[in-house]
């Protein structure tokens, strides 16, 4: 039987921003603790957006800093792709973001669920043919490419994102964890031999080890199962459907860049259905550290 073992923990600070890899975290109800616990917003549109729609986000880093507070979660340091830093405790930060990003932003953390204000996207289609345009774009498909099918993504959560940015009170996509297994990284490698398929790309809060160096889409199976991991468990719920941001070239500061690939796009819809690692919830709260047995 093969067992699996949690490699790499991430978490990522500012929604779309490059992460920071823990040796150990504390799983809890919404996910690693302060996981995307800030986000830009476009102030053109006056709605928070992410690398789908902004994807210089993906040229810069973040890290917290400790012992400090922006009341629901600690302050940052943002590494531009200069290699300057700034900080959200900084006057200028919303300047010097929006001078890097191109377009005028400025830096949140996360506000009370209730502020629907907050989350809602407020810029909308004015057609169907508007409409399908768009979801075109968020999700790097051709004209002749078929629209990632959303009808696993349960009715109540794809209504709310479907009027907000994120899950409120969140800045999460969909779900507060993604689990990925290094098994699926082989087999799309060979699926697409000429690509880069560095982890980054994928944005995982766990990569996840096999001692049989499996080459299969090994999480897939692991739908609708609990998986523990260390102390916590997680119930998997849906495969994650990915967007554009896969193929978006990535070049943080220190960390190595990471090329624009439109092919991993082009393999996905192919060969996946659009999808690869998978979307959990937490079933039990519970520690986790780089080297626990993961079970299903």
């Amino acid at each position: 039987m093969t067992a699996f073992t949690v490699k790499e923990i991430w978490r990522y600070p500012v929604k779309s921003m490059q992460g920071e890899r823990l040796e150990e975290t504390v799983l809890t109800k919404g996910g690693i603790p302060f996981d995307r616990g800030w986000a830009v917003r476009d102030e053109q549109t006056q709605t928070i957006r992410g690398a789908k729609h902004i994807p210089g986000l993906l040229h810069c880093s973040a890290r917290y800093i400790e012992g400090t507070s922006a009341d629901a979660v600690p302050h940052v340091e943002i590494t531009l792709p200069d290699g300057s830093k700034t900080g959200s405790q900084e006057e200028d930060v919303n300047a010097r973001l929006s001078k890097a990003l191109e377009r005028e932003v400025t830096l949140w953390p996360l506000q009370p669920a209730d502020d629907s204000a907050h989350y809602r996207i407020n810029e909308t289609a004015a057609s169907q043919e508007e409409l399908e345009a768009n979801m075109r774009a968020m999700f790097g498909v051709r004209d002749d490419e078929t629209l990632p099918d959303l009808s696993a993504i349960p009715g109540e959560l794809l209504s709310e994102v479907m009027e907000y940015a994120s899950p409120r009170g969140t800045y999460f996509d969909l779900y507060p964890v993604n689990l990925l297994t290094e098994a699926s990284l082989r087999r799309f490698q060979e699926l697409t031999p000429f690509s880069k398929l560095d982890v980054r790309r994928f944005r995982p809060n766990f990569l996840i080890a096999d001692d049989e160096k499996l080459s299969s889409l090994a999480e897939f199976g692991w739908v609708g199962n609990k998986v523990t991991l260390g102390g916590a468990a997680l119930d998997i719920d849906i495969e994650c459907m990915r967007c554009v941001m896969t193929t978006r070239e990535q070049a943080p500061h220190g960390q190595g860049a990471i090329p624009r690939d439109p092919e991993i796009m082009r393999t996905l819809v192919r060969e996946t259905k659009h999808n690869l690692s998978v979307y959990a919830n937490v079933a039990s709260p519970g520690a986790v550290k780089v080297g626990d047995e993961v079970r299903v």
